[in-house]
Formats: structure tokens, sequence, C-alpha cells
């Protein structure tokens, strides 16, 4: 409660300043120009508010595709424009107080240079241009939610059995083929996997936005070639149980669950409800555990067993065990308390949000003030979580700073 009542109280103070901030750049305009654009801004932001309010309600699959890009684009770039001009107006009006409380105390402080333009008349331009480029970097990230990177890791085990040394696994996740609206950049990322020549292939969860039916034939024949020597293996995420929209009974949504499990099938992809599958190499064993969606955030789902889906594991003396877990909140959660003997998870869910800085020097992105462990690899004692960053895309149709991801994983 505490955190939806600052967000909330933050987004109000976003709004204020930057209604001050454009209704002072547009002051000194003649010709009823200023009224015109504080009028058109006005529009715009009672027009985004309410997108946000009807995000549910609106059916976005019947609307043309580049539409609703621009429109999601348009409405994030203003989003977090507003918030870049929260900071820096706050940063503005913390000069100011000190400023004054040092013109208090008797010391002689200019709050403006003379004859040059003031600051906080400079800091406003600064927070309206950053605005500006906030909208502008969102409509240019719509070029780059087909630009798939591929990302080597190697990971060294002291347990895994030699025989599954150098064994070439991908991981993707987070395919949400709802979204898709380019059937050729799709297939070009299926070719990207294949051609890594992967001895097995994992998805980590939602492979749809929230029914079956946006897999389409075309879909189910692109995802139908990704193949490997000892196969596909898939688990469920938030979004494929049919959470998120309004259906006429339960049982529609249980027969929509159905088919899209139906479809995992048909694709060749075998998806693990909560269960185990051991692979044997001249006797030597590693196993692959499967659950459903398990989160530790309240708002989302925990439909796993892992109880189930490790039953009688242990009597089959396996010494290698990767766990398909959607949410990576599961790690910290459960897996690493309850389960010391899974030696690597691998999660999807995050996105990295879709946005943010992912470089050698620095990642950041605003979904890490939710989930701690959002890209990448972590560790803690002998026991690895890798968390990929999406293979698609949901709400804003593009990808700034943060790529699709397919991740290519040796093990030694």
């Amino acid at each position: 409660m505490f955190r939806l009542v600052l967000i909330l109280g933050l987004l109000i103070l976003a709004e204020f300043y930057s209604f001050v901030v454009v209704r002072s750049a547009v002051a000194g305009m003649s010709g009823g120009w200023g009224k015109g654009l504080m009028a058109a801004y006005v529009a715009i932001t009672a027009a985004s508010w309410m997108g946000f309010a009807l995000m549910r309600r609106i059916n976005w699959n019947n609307m043309p595709h580049m539409v609703r890009n621009l429109y999601m684009a348009f409405v994030l770039g203003i989003l977090v424009g507003k918030i870049l001009i929260l900071l820096v107006m706050l940063v503005d009006d913390g000069r100011r107080l000190v400023m004054k409380a040092l013109s208090a105390g008797g010391q002689q402080v200019a709050l403006d240079a003379d004859g040059k333009i003031g600051r906080s008349v400079f800091l406003k331009q600064l927070a309206l241009v950053m605005g500006g480029i906030s909208v502008l970097g969102f409509a240019w990230g719509i070029r780059n939610r087909y630009r798939y990177q591929i990302r080597n890791i190697k990971l060294t085990f002291d347990n895994l059995p030699k025989n599954f040394k150098g064994l070439k696994a991908v991981q993707i996740s987070d395919i949400h083929v709802g979204s898709f609206d380019n059937y050729e950049a799709v297939e070009s990322g299926v070719k990207m996997i294949m051609d890594c020549k992967p001895d097995i292939i994992f998805f980590t969860g939602d492979l749809v936005n929230n029914q079956a039916v946006e897999v389409d034939e075309r879909y189910r024949q692109i995802f139908s070639k990704l193949k490997a020597p000892m196969g596909v293996y898939s688990v469920l995420g938030n979004h494929d149980y049919g959470d998120y929209v309004e259906w006429p009974d339960e049982t529609a949504k249980n027969q929509n669950l159905d088919a899209l499990k139906a479809t995992h099938g048909h694709m060749g992809w075998r998806l693990l409800m909560n269960e185990h599958l051991v692979f044997e190499r001249d006797g030597e064993k590693i196993a692959v555990v499967g659950i459903e969606n398990w989160s530790n955030k309240a708002r989302f789902p925990k439909y796993g067993d892992m109880k189930m889906a490790t039953l009688g594991l242990q009597e089959k003396q396996v010494p290698f065990k990767i766990l398909l877990s959607h949410d990576p909140s599961h790690w910290d959660a459960q897996v690493r308390s309850e389960y010391p003997d899974i030696d690597l998870t691998l999660s999807g869910h995050t996105h990295g949000m879709q946005f943010g800085v992912d470089s050698k020097f620095l990642k950041w992105s605003p979904v890490q003030y939710v989930y701690d462990k959002w890209a990448d690899v972590y560790k803690e004692g002998k026991q690895y979580l890798y968390v990929n960053r999406g293979f698609g895309f949901i709400g804003y149709p593009g990808r700034l700073g943060i790529l699709p991801e397919i991740t290519l994983f040796e093990f030694a």
C-alpha cells in the first residue's frame, strides 16, 4: 500500500511540474499559439491517462498494429518524459531552497546570474528538452523489437557429469505471440536459435499475452522449427493462464488453457507441468525440472508445486539439476532455501522492462526496483540463476536499451 501511495504521489507531482514547465514555455507565444499548444498538451495528457485506465478494456488486437505501436510508444514516452521533468524540477526547487536559506542567514546569494539566462529558466528548458527526447526515444525503440541478441554464457559446475560437459543449451522466454506483427522477423529469430546448433532448447513461459488463439497457424509452423537432439522443453508463465481477460465462465477459461497446452505439443515442445525428466548418457544423469508459474509477488499467481515436480527425483540419484521457473522471485523465495540441490534455475518474466541501460559498465532498468534479480547471471553458493530478457514484448511495442534475447549456454 505504501509503495502504491508513493507512486501515485510521484505521478501527481510529475503532472504538476510538467504543467508548470509547459505553461512557462508557451507563456510568451503570441497569436493564440500559446493557448492552442497548452490546450493540446492538456488533451494529450487526458488521452494518455484514459488509455492507461482503459488498458484492459481496449481490444488492442483489433487495432491496426502501426496505430497501436505509435500510441503506446507515445504514451510511455510522455510518462517517462514527465518523470524526467520531475527529477530536474526537484533539483531546481532544492537549489532555490538552499539559496533562500543562505540568504535568510545573512549571506548575499544571487538566485540568477545578471544578464544571462536564469538557472531556473535553464532547468525548465532542460526538463522540456529531456521530456521531448523521451518521446522520440520510445518512438525510435519500436524498431528494436525484433533486434534479437545472442548472449553467450559459459557456466562451470563441479558436479556436472563428464558426459554432459560441453552441453549447449538455448533459452528463450516471454514470446508473447499476440504482440507480434511481422512473421518474417520472428522467423529470423528462430533461425538464429537453430544456427546456434543447441543440444537442448528451453522456453521459460509466456507464450501468449492472454489467449491460445494468438498462436495462429503460421506462428505455429515457425516455432515448430525449433528442434534439438535432446528436445525442446517449456513451462507456463503468468500470462498463459488467461488471468488478465474476462471469460464468459470458468469453463471457457479452462478450455483456453487446454488449447494452449495442446499448442505446445503441436509445435513439438514438451510442456513440463510440475514434473521432471531425467537424461542419461552412459550411465550418467542430469535432470530438468519444470514447474508452473510461481511468484513471490502478491499480484502474480502461485500455480507451481516444487514438491510435485521433484517427487521421486532424489531416489534417482541425479547429481545435476536444471529448473525451469518463469518468475525469478521464486529463486530467492523458495529454491535456494528449500531446494539447494537445484544447480541452475532459468527464468524470464521481467523483460528488463524493455527499457534501460544494458552495457558492460552499467546495467539499469526501472524493473530492478521491483525485482532484485532481473537480467543475467546470479550466484549464491553453488546455485545459479539466469534471468532472460525475453524474446518478445508486451505493452510497449519496442525495446529501448534492453534488446530481445536468445541465450546460448555452454556447460563445463
